[in-house]
């Protein structure tokens, strides 16, 4: 696949899945672009894009989160006029499950983030270097949380 029309398709999804991983917009984006800039000089060696993309994107949402600690008095510059979070606008919905993965230990939300970007268990199992039954077990405390938090009953209807 040709890497201009992988980025468009793919970059508001790497956005939106930084940020389920509990990254701000602005970090996300962020780290987004500085993984597609990795991809780009790597992408004749890339067989699976998008698990990479996810990988190294999230790798620099954690470096970032280091750095932030460290820094001055310095502002931080204006975005461009391309800014890669133009690419994601987020609904008041999408925000509230946000804020409900942010409320999950970090591996349940690791492997929920990549199971919402439609990714089968054996796939996060080997994305995330963990056995199956572990992403399953994940997978179920998640959801478990997730309702409870979102305040949806066994039916889905809110209470």
């Amino acid at each position: 696949m040709d890497f201009s029309l992988f980025y468009s398709q793919h970059l508001g999804r790497l956005v939106r899945h930084l940020m389920r991983l509990g990254a701000e917009p602005h970090e996300a984006a962020e780290a987004a672009q500085s993984a597609f800039t990795e991809a780009y000089a790597a992408w004749s060696r890339l067989t699976h894009p998008g698990a990479w993309l996810r990988t190294v994107a999230y790798r620099h949402f954690l470096r970032r989160e280091v750095r932030c600690r460290e820094l001055t008095d310095t502002p931080p510059e204006t975005p461009s006029p391309c800014c890669p979070l133009s690419a994601v606008e987020i609904k008041e919905e999408e925000s509230r499950v946000y804020e409900a993965l942010a409320s999950l230990p970090p591996q349940p939300r690791r492997v929920m983030a990549w199971h919402l970007d439609g990714y089968t268990t054996s796939e996060i199992a080997e994305a995330l270097d963990m056995k199956p039954d572990a992403v399953r077990q994940n997978l179920g405390r998640a959801r478990a949380r997730l309702k409870v938090v979102l305040g949806l009953t066994q039916g889905g209807a809110q209470r």
